[in-house]
């Protein structure tokens, strides 16, 4: 049936609140059509969720896109070192060690005369990768056990919330010196097995905290007396509305992560050479402070800035997801 034409100047809307209001026609009609209604609502006066109104807030953010567009550069470096540089990290030529910028090499050369431009592009790889992986091996883990602890409570509960104590209680860089140094493989997945291994206790403190509070709300209640299974609420119900602190506090633990293996690194217990790391470099360069500056400071600004990317990455996403900055 075709559409009628209102036949009124004015509309009968109503406000949401048992009463209504006089609209005129043309007025009534962009109510209709628009795509966004008012604050707290989305297409056709839809509410709009909590990560609908975070990810608005997030593209209004300047500190989330400068943020945004310095991790994307890491991770296509990390991805496609090549694509920027074209010559070998373990490529050196000792007759230039510790010359500065030259053409070609604007980060000058170290104290074997590799390039260090070269290596601090190929250091990303390393830095990335641990970050990720262990982030996203911290974050599984710690929800998992954490929401577990916090949905069932009781004696499962108790003896988490024991275990990460014991966990808190460990010294994280001199837990690494005496747990790496016993190991003998020389790749990322060490590095990546101990910060999962020490960091899944704060994860798990904040998906707990997180999914007791979720439980208690009505729509939890509802679905429990409904006859629905733990699985299904925990997955359905619990874990979209108990994630976001996660996400979080997970965001911002990534930069650590990252200056943390180049800490282990710098100690000589992380990863070793051949490997290229950022932290290897810096140790290698820490003799040569004085006599060639350069050796340091570009791997050392590169990790900086990558640390501090992710961490403001962590600040917006907090402020987004956070309901008391509304």
């Amino acid at each position: 049936m075709p559409e009628q034409p209102y036949e009124q100047e004015g509309a009968i809307v109503g406000t949401g609140m048992g009463g209504a209001m006089d609209l005129a026609a043309s007025e009534a009609t962009t109510l209709e059509k628009t795509p966004g209604g008012p604050d707290g609502t989305g297409p056709a006066g839809k509410p709009r969720s909590l990560w609908s109104d975070a990810w608005r807030d997030l593209r209004r953010n300047p500190v989330f896109i400068i943020a945004g567009v310095v991790i994307l550069f890491l991770v296509f470096i990390s991805l496609w070192p090549s694509a920027i540089t074209w010559m070998s990290p373990l490529k050196c030529d000792l007759a230039k060690a510790q010359q500065g910028s030259q053409s070609g090499h604007p980060f000058g050369f170290d104290g074997q005369g590799c390039d260090v431009y070269t290596r601090t592009v190929y250091g990303t790889r390393t830095s990335v990768t641990v970050g990720v992986c262990a982030t996203l091996g911290v974050a599984i883990l710690g929800s998992a056990l954490g929401g577990l602890a916090g949905y069932f409570g009781g004696a499962w509960d108790s003896f988490l919330s024991r275990v990460t104590d014991i966990f808190f209680a460990i010294p994280v860089v001199l837990g690494g010196l005496v747990l790496l140094s016993v190991v003998t493989s020389n790749t990322v997945w060490p590095v990546v097995g101990f910060i999962v291994l020490l960091g899944w206790p704060q994860i798990a403190r904040i998906g707990r905290g997180s999914v007791i509070t979720a439980k208690q709300n009505d729509y939890v209640h509802a679905a429990r007396s409904l006859g629905a299974s733990n699985s299904r609420i925990l997955l359905r119900h619990i874990a979209p509305n108990a994630v976001a602190p996660v996400i979080v506090v997970a965001t911002i633990a990534l930069g650590t992560y990252i200056a943390l293996e180049a800490t282990l690194s710098f100690l000589g217990v992380g990863l070793k050479p051949p490997n290229v790391s950022w932290g290897i470099d810096i140790s290698a360069a820490s003799p040569y402070i004085r006599n060639a500056p350069h050796m340091l400071l570009w791997p050392a600004g590169a990790l900086a800035i990558t640390v501090l990317a992710f961490i403001m990455l962590g600040d917006a996403v907090r402020d987004a997801l956070d309901p008391k900055l509304r």
